[in-house]
């Protein structure tokens, strides 16, 4: 093996380009591990975990605006040319205006000058300097997607605060979506243009519905993230209410979606008598009654978010079972009596919380790293225990990046269940569009034929739209091939799996 590192002085570059080029290095031939990061504490202690920080700072003492790329491969000749591949892909310019900008350019204010007539800022890095950044774009006069994470609370409520008073947005923190106009931000699906507005305090849920929404039949008009804290007591949903005002006010949106994991409840009645325009209210996993205006509808589903909403402005969903018991009760045939587990493994946070939230009711009790009940953790689940895993979480990412840009994570759970005759079943959600992996199904298909030669199911779900890069359906066929069923909601993926446990092809009919 190889192990090679380089540090470039001086050479600050955000998250998002730093995902680019770690994914470039990890898609190099004979590479094992890679990471294109900045040289904060944090990143070098991860360094040192991986047994390299040594290195890094042998190769110029790397500081907080220094830029390390680390590579660990076969040979010399694979980490070179996954360090050249990385450079490549932060350096080389794609045009001739790229060029220009990235000499002329340093900071937001140049930037500002540059292009006056520009109106969203991007803030994209470290928490500790997001406040100061974003409070610069709001002087500037601009909405803000505040992509970076951990930013302290306090911050995040002054900032939001300051936006409102503004007549502003501030986008996150820990904003990963949005669509502006149609134009996506961050992590988002190529979707038609249409007449339902959306507010989202949870990026992959904003994806989900704007992605049924569009595979449906029906356009968006824009697509505001909020921050997952955005509906908490503390927070309030000050950023919320001035999306929905913004939405209930624009002459393009006749119908507004709000999606969010369990609110605080004084805070969403708050919210939900803000609109005047028919309104749905997708709040996974709440259980209590609100109380709401007679244009506002509240479901627990995204799923349902999305079929509500198409009902505001006549439309309809397909239907959504097809063939899939049948699917359910061919497999149920073969498989061995042993087997009752189901295995989540997701890359979308919202979609791990809502299986969680529609399995809990079936399966019972779920262990996770973000579980329902926080006795049911990943340190206390039995070996026979059903597990649902957000790999999104900061303790799968560390040193390495988001399974939505680098499936290696994920094959190494799938392949860790090929071992195991208690699983039933193992959940997965493949998501598509910008920023995402160019083939996350294809990366994904070796593990799958393995666990499905094993003798367990895997149910998969593909998040995204037939406009996105990958292709929706080349995707979904990918899947079949290699031996999963796929559903049409991730929803019903969850049911799929639990109906594979309890050996009841009926639960896929479930209505949510």
């Amino acid at each position: 093996m190889s192990t090679r590192v380089t540090v470039r002085k001086n050479s600050y570059k955000d998250s998002v380009r730093l995902l680019e080029a770690t994914r470039a290095i990890l898609g190099s031939p004979g590479v094992s591990w890679g990471w294109a990061l900045m040289a904060t504490p944090a990143n070098l202690a991860t360094l040192e975990e991986q047994g390299i920080a040594g290195e890094a700072g042998e190769a110029g003492e790397a500081a907080a605006n220094d830029l390390v790329l680390a590579v660990r491969a076969d040979d010399d000749a694979a980490a070179t040319a996954a360090l050249e591949s990385a450079e490549a892909t932060l350096f080389a310019a794609n045009s001739g205006e790229d060029e220009v900008a990235a000499q002329s350019t340093t900071d937001l204010a140049g930037a500002v000058a540059e292009h006056p007539d520009a109106n969203v800022a991007i803030v994209s890095v470290p928490g500790a300097y997001a406040a100061l950044e974003t409070h610069k774009a709001l002087s500037a006069g601009l909405d803000v997607l505040l992509f970076s994470d951990n930013v302290p609370l306090a911050d995040e409520i002054e900032l939001k605060e300051r936006a409102r008073d503004l007549g502003r947005l501030v986008m996150g923190p820990g904003a990963g979506t949005a669509m502006i106009a149609g134009a996506g931000l961050g992590f988002a699906n190529r979707v038609a243009a249409g007449p339902v507005g959306i507010v989202a305090a949870a990026g992959t849920g904003a994806q989900e519905v704007m992605s049924l929404l569009d595979r449906w039949g029906v356009g968006v008009s824009h697509v505001i993230g909020v921050g997952g804290r955005d509906l908490s007591p503390e927070v309030g949903g000050l950023m919320a209410e001035s999306a929905i005002r913004a939405l209930d006010a624009d002459d393009r949106t006749q119908a507004i979606l709000l999606v969010s994991k369990p609110p605080a409840r004084d805070v969403a009645e708050r919210l939900l008598k803000v609109p005047s325009k028919p309104t749905v209210a997708a709040l996974m996993g709440l259980r209590d009654e609100l109380s709401t205006a007679d244009n506002v509808t509240v479901v627990n589903t995204l799923e349902q978010g999305a079929i509500r909403t198409l009902g505001l402005i006549g439309g309809s969903a397909p239907d959504l079972v097809q063939d899939l018991a049948e699917q359910v009760a061919g497999l149920i045939t073969g498989l061995d009596s042993t087997r009752r587990k189901v295995v989540g493994l997701y890359s979308g946070g919202t979609l791990c919380y809502e299986a969680l939230t529609i399995a809990t009711d079936h399966l019972g009790p779920i262990h996770s790293n973000v579980p329902l009940d926080k006795s049911l953790t990943v340190d206390t689940a039995a070996p026979d225990a059903h597990l649902f895993l957000d790999l999104g979480e900061e303790e799968y990412t560390k040193g390495r990046p988001h399974p939505m840009i680098d499936p290696q994570a994920r094959i190494e759970f799938l392949e860790r269940q090929v071992d195991d005759n208690r699983v039933a079943a193992v959940l997965l959600d493949v998501v598509i569009g910008d920023g995402a992996h160019d083939d996350p199904a294809g990366t994904l298909a070796a593990a799958i034929e393995k666990v499905t030669a094993s003798g367990a199911a895997v149910v998969a779900y593909v998040l995204g739209t037939e406009r996105d890069p990958q292709g929706f359906a080349a995707q979904q066929e990918t899947l079949r091939q290699a031996g999963a069923i796929v559903t049409e909601t991730a929803a019903r993926a969850a049911l799929a799996a639990s109906a594979i446990a309890l050996r009841d092809p009926a639960l896929v009919a479930t209505e949510l």
